[in-house]
């Protein structure tokens, strides 16, 4: 594990996995309500990032298998959990009938959470399962 100038684990890979793939980063709670009153029309992928293994492991990589697919969302996003609290916390006001979890996917279209992929659907399952609930979903709601 990386350290960095005596603070803690360096996620700075961990969020590039996310963002080399196109995947938006928001760090700041204006940021995630622009975007949720910028993406209230249309569908949108929300990941919520994290630092445990089964994120490494399955969740991230499954974004990246499930963005292969000819259906995706129109815009995709990602908060981190544990680093960027604040975005955390204003992205699960959105997320309110759902309990905190992370790694976990929120869909959205239309601005209304439409499917929701938790932790426990994460963690124990292949990057290739997880991908596959992921583009079960595009192709039921994306165009």
């Amino acid at each position: 594990m990386q350290f960095g100038f005596g603070i803690g684990p360096d996620t700075s890979w961990m969020r590039k996995e996310l963002t080399d793939i196109g995947v938006k980063e928001l760090t700041t709670p204006e940021e995630v309500t622009e975007v949720m009153e910028k993406t209230a029309s249309g569908s949108m992928l929300l990941v919520i990032n994290s630092v445990c293994g089964c994120a490494a492991g399955n969740a991230r990589p499954a974004v990246k298998i499930a963005l292969e697919n000819d259906k995706k969302p129109e815009h995709i996003y990602t908060v981190f959990a544990g680093q960027d609290r604040e975005a955390t916390a204003k992205a699960r006001e959105f997320l309110a009938d759902f309990p905190p979890s992370s790694p976990s996917f929120a869909f959205f279209k239309d601005g209304e959470v439409k499917a929701m992929i938790p932790r426990h659907r994460v963690e124990g399952r292949s990057a290739t399962e997880v991908a596959d609930d992921l583009t079960m979903i595009f192709n039921a709601f994306c165009e």
